[in-house]
């Protein structure tokens, strides 16, 4: 399994800015800052943001942030569209996944596509 993951980002300050937004519903927050580096987490930075080391163009990937609750997940889309984030799916049921997965997607500063996930399986 992976220990952590990072992304390079075109405007570091702006794409702070949206993840300390997004990621504030789903409870991660900068653990460590590097001042050209910045990892988020609950107890651990498993996500890292940084500034493009150069200009050329990247290839679109895709986060998905695991969200305690539906209303999380909710409340991520909202932060996301308070902060000019593009909707890509709002919030709903996704069964073609599989029963009870629950997501929106939004695409960050970068053209990324970032997704926050709450999993209800039955019991």
């Amino acid at each position: 399994m992976m220990d952590h993951v990072g992304i390079q980002c075109a405007d570091l300050a702006r794409s702070r800015a949206f993840y300390n937004a997004v990621l504030k519903p789903l409870n991660f927050r900068v653990l460590l800052d590097h001042e050209v580096a910045f990892g988020y987490g609950l107890d651990f930075p498993f996500f890292w943001l940084s500034g493009a080391a150069d200009t050329q163009p990247s290839r679109e990937v895709h986060l998905a942030f695991r969200a305690r609750s539906q209303d999380a997940v909710r409340q991520f889309y909202t932060a996301a569209m308070s902060s000019g984030a593009e909707s890509l799916h709002e919030p709903r049921l996704w069964p073609e996944y599989h029963p009870g997965y629950f997501g929106a997607f939004v695409r960050d500063p970068d053209g990324n596509n970032v997704e926050a996930v709450h999993h209800q399986f039955e019991q």
